[in-house]
């Protein structure tokens, strides 16, 4: 079984990007296990067709841990994917990263998780806290991919991410799998992207092109696999579903420097 997370900055694309490879894995029938680890609990949005309503830390908040029982936590979305929502506390109480370690420390409690051929995390932001780096952490995910733009902020919360990565990777499995590039438009993107992989020892695993059928897609409550499956969009999604279910390419990441990182920037003449 793949264990493997996605990373990256807040609102850079990580679940719409994490739901697309669901759906591509699930159609060339890989039994699939997608985890939301983010308080807004949208991970799974386009796979159930509607935002989870009843999280791990819903339950928790509601019920005592011996009356939970797999069926309150456990949903299934598109194509008999297997949908999973952390949950968070309600704003402004309490810690999201320490909703995570409950939520994830209960699943392994109650064996809740079935079979599977991956199991995909898909985590809030960049690596600030315990909670958060649980994933990599404690061995729930193996294989690292960090989603990114070429703005100089989503390479610093990649880079940061390397970082922690770098840390745990000494006491266990955890490896950096690669880059995936999810384009904003910025002048010399994609190899910009090229050159950050190759500085953080690794590889950019692909390049997703900014496409309206995505947006068209989400407010449809759908997958690009679903609303367009003959779309140019949906081969990217699956090419690099199969990418990740062949890659070997797995390593240790060299973290730079924020200047390493603005002079990278420059050289390519984006902007933030």
């Amino acid at each position: 079984m793949k264990k493997i997370a996605f990373y990256g900055k807040g609102g850079i694309g990580k679940s719409t990007t994490a739901s697309n490879v669901s759906a591509a894995l699930s159609l060339i029938g890989k039994r699939v296990c997608q985890i939301g680890c983010d308080p807004k609990n949208d991970s799974t949005r386009l796979l159930l067709g509607h935002i989870c309503k009843e999280t791990v830390l819903d339950q928790i908040r509601t019920k005592d841990a011996s009356e939970i029982k797999k069926e309150d936590i456990i949903h299934t979305g598109f194509n008999g994917i297997t949908c999973v929502e952390a949950g968070g506390p309600e704003p402004g109480v309490g810690c999201a990263g320490r909703g995570i370690i409950v939520a994830l420390q209960l699943l392994d409690r109650l064996h809740a998780l079935p079979e599977s051929d991956l199991i995909l995390y898909d985590v809030l932001g960049d690596v600030v806290c315990g909670g958060f780096a649980m994933p990599i952490r404690e061995g729930y995910a193996e294989e690292i991919y960090v989603v990114s733009s070429g703005e100089l902020m989503s390479l610093y919360a990649a880079n940061n991410i390397a970082k922690g990565i770098r840390r745990f990777a000494s006491r266990g499995k955890v490896r950096l799998a690669g880059i995936i590039g999810n384009s904003r438009k910025v002048p010399g993107e994609k190899e910009l992207l090229l050159e950050f992989a190759e500085m953080l020892h690794t590889k950019l695993v692909a390049f997703v092109p900014r496409d309206k059928i995505v947006n068209l897609a989400e407010n449809n409550r759908q997958t690009v696999l679903q609303y367009a499956p003959d779309s140019a969009q949906a081969d990217v999604y699956r090419k690099l579903a199969e990418t990740i279910l062949t890659n070997e390419n797995l390593t240790i990441p060299t973290p730079v420097s924020f200047d390493d990182l603005e002079k990278l920037v420059s050289r390519y003449g984006t902007e933030n």
